[in-house]
């Protein structure tokens, strides 16, 4: 395995682009957390705002950039055709699919502490000039704290849908279009159907919605799912998706 992860490292570190990926995804997380702080105000503590879903919303958009990361981890080898020098030189092709997971969990990981932290504190000082109490987005607060570091993870999870469903369909534009179509289709579909169970089931099955019930410190009670219950729907997702992916990579030549 550590041959194995070296060589993936290796492979997405020179990745054309990866860079650029990377910065991308801070940037939007915070820029994006700062303009939805930025846009509302509470005149008293029972203004109906969750602050930790206000100061990580950037999370919805950055999800898009690290799902096209995760794809093209495996998708560009087969468009370059250097898979099959890949599995020639690692013939464990569930090795391989693995060792790639690790390697992007592990960079989206540290990368997403960075965006959720510096969204957090940004998304603070804001959301205190427009009047929110002066407790908001504290990280010593339990249920913030959870938001928090329940988007690091989900931002995980979604680089191992990806990765999953780009090992499965190959080819970069289709699979970033169904790993984006999948998780931006249900909430588009809850906002246009009017009956109130489909509306909850759909909810309920979402990798984006349930996953994002993370992030929810008010109301609970009122969510679909509890918080944790819902980013295990999104590990539901993932795990279908790299499952189904790894089988096809074994059954399948390069």
């Amino acid at each position: 395995m550590r041959e194995h992860l070296h060589a993936e490292w290796t492979k997405l570190r020179t990745l054309a682009g990866t860079g650029r990926l990377l910065l991308t995804i801070v940037v939007l997380t915070v820029g994006v957390s700062v303009a939805a702080s930025a846009v509302v105000s509470c005149a008293s503590e029972s203004c109906g705002y969750d602050p930790a879903k206000i100061g990580l919303f950037g999370v919805q958009v950055s999800q898009a950039v690290v799902a096209i990361l995760a794809v093209l981890a495996i998708t560009g080898e087969y468009g370059t055709g250097m898979i099959r020098l890949t599995l020639t030189a690692m013939p464990g092709r569930t090795g391989v699919l693995a060792a790639k997971a690790i390697i992007l969990v592990g960079l989206t990981s540290i990368v997403g502490s960075v965006a959720v932290l510096a969204s957090a504190l940004a998304a603070r000082c804001v959301l205190l000039d427009n009047g929110f109490p002066a407790d908001v987005l504290l990280l010593t607060s339990g249920p913030v704290l959870r938001a928090a570091v329940g988007s690091v993870l989900y931002l995980a999870l979604i680089a191992l849908f990806g990765l999953g469903v780009g090992a499965a369909v190959r080819d970069s534009a289709t699979a970033i279009g169904v790993v984006l179509g999948l998780l931006y289709l249900f909430p588009a579909l809850i906002l246009v159907i009017a009956d109130d169970d489909w509306q909850r089931l759909l909810w309920q099955i979402s990798p984006m919605n349930a996953g994002l019930a993370i992030q929810a410190t008010t109301h609970l009670s009122t969510l679909p799912l509890s918080p944790w219950a819902g980013l295990c729907v999104l590990t539901a997702w993932a795990t279908a998706a790299l499952l189904g992916g790894g089988l096809l990579l074994r059954l399948r030549d390069a």
